[in-house]
């Protein structure tokens, strides 16, 4: 069974629908690539999996210690290479104003970031800059 359907709804506009929940992504092509940039960008949206799979698996590991991870912040930078074009690297800076848990435990959380599906999925060829403000 599908996970998602999707459509093209022209002026290389898509859309997609999660089946399990019914909740749908619109994308769009960026500015510099003929697009109208009115909503991500199927590349900004590798980035944005990268920076979620990672607080996912940071939420789980917290969970499982009994940490909350509330307050726990992020900002993507997507840079994309021109020849070909394609995605040279995401960086991503965590801000956690209000660290909880041992030195360990944020150790924990750093290494369970960096090896969470999307981040292992994806080639090595796309750098992955993760900062760490905590």
């Amino acid at each position: 069974m599908p996970t998602i359907k999707s459509s093209y709804e022209g002026n290389l506009r898509t859309k997609m629908v999660h089946i399990q929940s019914g909740n749908e992504i619109i994308t769009d092509a960026p500015l510099d690539n003929n697009g109208k940039g009115e909503a991500f960008s199927p590349t900004d949206l590798v980035a944005a999996a990268l920076g979620s799979c990672m607080v996912t698996i940071m939420g789980i590991v917290a969970e499982r210690d009994g940490i909350d991870l509330k307050g726990l912040k992020w900002e993507i930078t997507k840079i994309m290479q021109s020849d070909p074009r394609k995605i040279a690297e995401v960086m991503i800076a965590f801000h956690w104003d209000k660290p909880q848990g041992s030195p360990s435990f944020q150790q924990k959380l750093k290494n369970a970031a960096r090896t969470c599906p999307v981040a292992l999925s994806l080639s090595p060829e796309v750098k992955q800059t993760v900062i760490f403000n905590f």
